[in-house]
């Protein structure tokens, strides 16, 4: 049997084992024992450890390493609370630092004229009974093809560790030997993995296509209670309209499948203005619905979403939280120009 874990999709035995305890009577017990049941068996092709980000238009470099210094040199960091307020939620840090040589330099069209660029991701993830610490080394080559367009490659090593709590198992059967062997005790193994990507990149809009996990997550030591990692294919693609001088829309979207796990399509469209604040929504099909504003200061962006579950996420109504931050290095605060090419 699996074990069952929750990362943004979750496992309802420990949502309903309060409902369980409250419950008196054999009526009462019988029915919430077979919500139990039906609900464990809707759920064992669901488990997983699928990543969700509400703003995931700022880091597509994540995703696709073709994309690393597509938004010049920066430092970004990001905080997501999932279900706040819920004992035991997702719990998500990110920290990434993107270089691109020609910004350093001193080119003024650095983000069309450059070659390389270079990244480092570093993100930790706590879920139920696990808790994951990834790596990600990224490296973007990009080709001029046009006056205003270039073509890029990338390629990201990718390093994790997985640590499994067996104090906080949750099991489909009684005596599961699989289980078993992880009950009441820790375990930890770590995965080498590979990830690629292409795109074609203007100021106003890119197209991309990255794939992950190239190895399915064979190259691996420890504890090996995952066996295999799934190959994703993640397609993103953005546009940008300028409005007027004061105002522009911004319009972004992914979508991603794996063969263990439904399709996940995003959008994200946001409403710029004055180059210094701008407001948004986002809708995660199925699941979530999101509110997002930020402010952008010279050198510096926040942001800040505000997602609400629905439908498959009816389960838990609790909201989630995400703020990031982000620091471009070799900017020169002041152009209007540069602010409004460098938001996502």
């Amino acid at each position: 049997m699996k074990l069952l874990a929750f990362n943004h999709i979750y496992n309802p035995v420990n949502a309903l084992k309060s409902a369980l305890t409250a419950t008196s009577g054999k009526v009462k017990f019988s029915f919430t024992l077979s919500i139990i049941i039906m609900m464990c068996m809707v759920m064992e092709s669901n488990a997983q450890s699928r990543k969700y980000l509400s703003q995931f238009n700022q880091l597509q470099s994540y995703f696709n390493p073709a994309l690393t210094g597509y938004e010049g040199s920066v430092v970004r960091g990001l905080v997501r609370n999932q279900w706040s307020g819920f004992e035991g939620s997702p719990q998500t840090y990110f920290l990434s630092a993107e270089i691109d040589p020609m910004e350093m330099s001193g080119s003024e069209d650095a983000a069309l004229l450059g070659n390389t660029a270079a990244g480092l991701h570093l993100l930790h993830d706590s879920f139920g009974p696990f808790r994951q610490t990834e790596m990600l080394l990224s490296y973007g080559a990009r080709v001029r093809i046009s006056r205003t367009t270039n073509l890029r490659l990338g390629v990201a090593a990718n390093y994790s560790s997985v640590r499994l709590d067996g104090n906080n198992l949750t099991t489909e059967q009684i005596n599961d030997p699989t289980v078993n062997s992880y009950l009441n005790q820790f375990a930890t193994m770590q995965v080498m993995d590979f990830n690629a990507g292409l795109a074609i990149t203007h100021q106003n809009y890119y197209f991309s296509y990255g794939f992950q996990n190239v190895a399915n997550g064979r190259v691996n030591r420890g504890d090996v209670f995952i066996k295999e990692k799934p190959f994703v294919n993640v397609f993103q693609t953005g546009f940008r309209q300028t409005l007027s001088s004061q105002f522009t829309i911004l319009t972004s979207m992914m979508y991603r499948t794996q063969n263990d796990l439904p399709y996940n399509f995003e959008v994200n469209v946001k409403l710029m203005a004055l180059d210094k604040f701008w407001v948004g929504v986002g809708h995660r099909t199925d699941y979530a619905n999101s509110y997002q504003f930020g402010y952008l200061m010279d050198n510096i962006r926040f942001g800040y979403a505000y997602e609400v579950p629905v439908s498959k996420s009816y389960l838990i109504s609790n909201p989630s939280h995400e703020f990031m931050v982000s620091y471009y290095l070799f900017k020169k605060g002041g152009n209007k120009a540069t602010a409004s090419s460098i938001i996502w």
